[in-house]
C-alpha cells in the first residue's frame, strides 16, 4: 500500500494486493471488504467521488464488496456495499450501485450501474444505456458468487448480506446513492442530471445554465450564468458544480444550446431553492432539427404525460402562432380565483412544450395548473384550460376551439347569496365557466352582449337583443348579465363577444335555459331537455353527451353550423376512432358543400352516418386567413 489509504476494520487484504494513492488523493477500503491476490487499486489525484460520509474519495470501496483475482480498479470509482467483481475484470470511472455482481473479464467504464444489476461475463459496458439496461441479479448469480468466494482460499464475511435488488431498495438508499456517483470531478451532480449532461454533449450541444431566487423564479425571471464553453465532460461537469456552490439556496436549470439552429433545447432544473431532490425525466434530449413531435401520451395521470385532449390543445395553439403559457394555485388560492406563474415556456416545437408541461405538472403535484395560449402580437391571453386538480382526476377538456374557457375554475360571485360551488351559480348568477370566458372577452377589448328567447324562438334560432352593455368594467358587465337573466327568467339567455374592430361577434354561449342555471361548456352538454331540435328524420333531442345521434342534430350544433355558414366559413369534418383519438390522430372527412344552411347540415348528417362508433368533430376555416376558427367534436362513439 502506498500513500493515503484508509482500511476499516475487518478488511481482508491477500498477499500481491496492490493499493496506491497519489499525493492528495484518498482510498477507502469498507469494513469486511475482501480484496484478492492480483487487485491493483490506483487512486488518481485527478477525479473524485463523494462518499457515504460525504467526504471527496478517488476510490471508495464499500462494506462487504468481494474484489477477486487480478481486478483492476483506476479511479474515480465508487463500489457500493455488498458488490461481487469478478476475476480480471476492470473498473474505471464508474459507479456501482449496491449489490450489484461484474462476472469475469468485464470493462465498467464511464457509467453509473444501478443497484442490484448484473454485468456478464466478457461484457463491455462503456454506455449508460448499456447500464440501464442490464439485468438484474437472480438467486442463480447471487449463488455462483457466493461459490466463487468460498473456493477462492477467503471465507466469506458472516456479515456478507444479500442486498435487494428491487427499484424500492434503490429508492431507499437514494442520497447515498446520489452521493456516491461522480464521475470526473463531478461531487454535486446527480446521476440524472450527469446524464443529461452527457446527452447534450453527445448530440454537440453546448451547455447552458441559469439562476433564480425564489421570487425570480415565481415570475420566470432567469439569470445566466458564465456560459460553458468547453465540450469535454470533467470541464463540464466542474463547470456545474460550480454554479451550484455559486448559487446555492437558489433556483438552477440547464439547458443545450444548438450552434446550428441558435437556440436552446429541453431546459431542467438541477437545483431548488429548498434544497429539494429534483427529478430530471430520462428521456433522450432531441435536438431542434428533429423534433418533428409525434407525441403519444400514455394513459393520463394527475402528475404524469399529457391527456390526448391537452395534446391537441396545445397543437391547436402552436398551429395558430400562439406561445404557450402555464400556472399554478393551490386549493386556497384557487377558490379566489389567484393563480401563479409557472416557468415561461420559450419554445415553439411540440416535443419541447410537451416535456416542459411535463415538469410543470410534476413539480405542482397536489395543485391546480392550467394551460393558455400567448398571441404575441396582441400581447394578450388566448383560451386557458385546466389540465390538472389536487385529487387526480382528469379534468375534461374539449377539444374543440381555442375560445374553450378552462374547466370549473372558480364561481364569479359578487354577493353571498350567490352560488358557491364551481360551475354553478344560483338563481339570477353567471355560472363561474360562463364568467371566465366573459373576463377572457374583456381582457381581449372585447365588448358584452347579450340575447334571450323563449321556448319558441329558441327553436325556430330567432334571438332579442337584452339591453346593450355599455360598460368594459368586470362588476359592471356580469351585474348586467345578472339583470338580464333575472328579467327573462323563464327564456334561454346567452352572452357574446363583440370584436369592436373586425365589428363581428365571438361565438355565443348559452348561459341560462328554462327552468334551469347552465354551465358553460365548449362542446354543449344540454343541462335541460333541448327544445326540438333539427331533424330530418323526426328522431328527437341531442344525446346525452352532446354528441349527434343518427337521423338528427343537437340545436347547439345546427346554430355552429348556421353561425359558421353565415359568416362565410368552409366547413368539413375529421374523424377517429378511439385509439387515434387518444393520440391526437385525426382523420379528414369530407367537406360540407353547399351555400344554404339546410344543404349543409343534410351533408353534415350524411356523413356522421359513415362514422357510427367513432369521434367526428366539426372544422370551421375562414377562407381569407386560411386559418381554422373552430373545432369542435359533435360526435362521440
Amino acid at each position: 500500500m502506498h500513500g493515503q489509504v484508509m482500511v476499516n476494520p475487518g478488511a481482508m487484504l491477500a498477499a500481491g494486493v496492490t493499493v496506491q494513492a497519489d499525493p492528495g488523493a484518498t482510498v477507502r477500503l469498507g469494513s469486511a471488504c475482501v480484496l484478492q491476490e492480483g487487485t491493483t487499486i490506483y487512486g488518481r489525484t485527478q477525479g473524485r467521488v463523494l462518499g457515504d460520509d460525504r467526504t471527496a474519495y478517488a476510490v471508495w470501496v464499500g462494506d462487504r464488496a468481494f474484489l477477486t483475482y487480478k481486478v483492476l480498479v483506476q479511479s474515480p470509482v465508487y463500489i457500493g456495499p455488498d458488490c461481487f467483481i469478478g476475476f480480471r475484470s476492470t473498473l474505471y470511472n464508474a459507479r456501482l450501485g449496491a449489490g450489484c455482481i461484474v462476472m469475469m473479464h468485464a470493462l465498467v467504464q464511464d457509467v453509473a450501474v444501478p443497484p442490484g444489476k448484473l454485468v456478464p461475463s466478457g461484457a463491455v459496458i462503456t454506455q449508460q444505456h448499456q447500464a440501464d439496461s442490464l439485468p438484474d441479479i437472480s438467486p442463480a448469480d447471487r449463488a455462483l458468487a457466493n461459490e466463487l468466494s468460498e473456493t477462492s482460499g477467503f471465507a466469506t464475511p458472516a456479515n456478507w448480506r444479500e442486498p435487494t435488488s428491487s427499484a424500492s431498495s434503490y429508492r431507499a438508499a437514494d442520497s447515498n446513492e446520489r452521493d456516491g456517483f461522480g464521475t470526473m470531478t463531478s461531487q454535486l451532480l446527480p446521476p440524472d442530471v450527469v446524464q443529461r449532461a452527457r446527452q447534450y454533449l453527445a448530440q454537440g450541444l453546448t451547455i447552458g445554465t441559469e439562476h433564480a431566487d425564489s421570487r425570480r423564479y415565481r415570475s420566470g425571471v432567469w439569470q445566466t450564468c458564465s456560459p460553458i464553453q468547453s465540450p469535454r465532460e470533467s470541464e463540464v461537469f466542474a463547470a456545474l458544480e460550480a454554479c451550484l456552490r455559486e448559487h446555492s439556496g437558489e433556483y438552477v436549470r440547464m439547458f443545450g444550446i444548438d450552434p446550428g439552429a441558435k437556440q436552446r433545447i429541453a431546459p431542467v432544473t438541477i437545483q431548488r431553492a429548498d434544497g429539494k431532490g429534483v427529478a430530471v425525466s430520462g428521456g433522450s434530449v432531441a435536438k431542434a432539427s428533429n423534433t418533428n413531435s409525434s407525441y403519444r401520451p400514455a394513459s393520463a395521470v394527475s402528475s404524469g404525460p399529457l391527456s390526448a385532449e391537452v395534446v391537441n390543445q396545445v397543437r391547436q395553439y402552436l398551429s395558430q402562432g400562439y406561445r404557450i403559457g402555464a400556472e399554478h394555485a393551490d386549493t386556497r388560492r384557487y377558490k379566489s380565483n389567484v393563480w401563479q406563474t409557472c416557468m415561461p415556456i420559450e419554445a415553439s416545437r411540440e416535443g419541447e412544450v410537451f416535456a416542459a408541461l411535463e415538469r410543470c405538472l410534476a413539480e405542482h403535484n397536489g395543485e391546480y395548473v392550467r394551460l393558455f395560449g400567448i398571441d404575441p402580437k396582441a400581447k394578450r391571453r388566448v383560451a386557458p384550460v385546466t389540465i390538472q386538480r389536487p385529487d387526480g382526476s382528469s379534468p375534461a377538456i374539449s377539444p374543440g376551439s381555442l375560445s374553450s374557457p378552462s374547466v370549473n375554475p372558480p364561481n364569479y360571485s359578487t354577493s353571498p347569496s350567490f352560488g358557491s360551488s364551481p360551475g354553478y351559480g344560483g338563481p339570477g348568477s353567471v355560472a363561474g365557466d360562463a364568467a371566465q370566458q366573459v373576463r377572457q372577452w374583456l381582457s381581449q377589448g372585447y365588448h358584452i352582449g347579450a340575447e334571450h328567447a323563449d321556448i319558441r324562438r329558441y327553436s325556430s334560432n330567432v334571438w332579442q337583443t337584452c339591453a346593450p352593455i355599455t360598460s368594459n368594467r368586470e362588476g359592471d358587465v356580469m351585474a348586467a348579465l345578472q339583470t338580464c337573466m333575472a328579467e327573462h327568467p323563464n327564456e334561454y339567455v346567452r352572452v357574446f363577444g363583440i370584436d369592436p374592430r373586425a365589428k363581428r361577434r365571438m361565438t355565443p354561449i348559452t348561459i341560462q335555459r328554462p327552468g334551469s342555471q347552465v354551465s358553460y361548456q365548449h362542446s354543449p352538454t344540454p343541462a335541460a331537455p333541448a327544445p326540438t331540435s333539427f331533424n330530418r328524420s323526426s328522431s328527437n333531442g341531442s344525446s346525452s353527451n352532446g354528441s349527434a345521434p343518427m337521423g338528427g342534430l343537437s340545436q347547439d350544433v345546427v346554430q355552429q353550423v348556421q353561425q359558421l355558414v353565415n359568416q362565410g366559413c368552409r366547413l368539413s369534418l375529421e374523424h377517429a376512432d378511439a385509439r387515434r383519438y387518444r393520440s391526437g390522430a385525426w382523420q379528414t372527412g369530407g367537406s360540407l358543400g353547399g351555400s344554404r344552411v339546410s344543404d349543409v347540415l343534410s351533408a353534415l348528417e350524411s356523413q356522421l352516418r359513415q362514422h357510427p362508433g367513432e369521434y367526428v368533430r366539426l372544422i370551421g376555416t375562414d377562407p381569407k386567413v386560411k386559418k381554422r376558427v373552430l373545432e369542435s367534436t359533435i360526435q362521440r362513439p
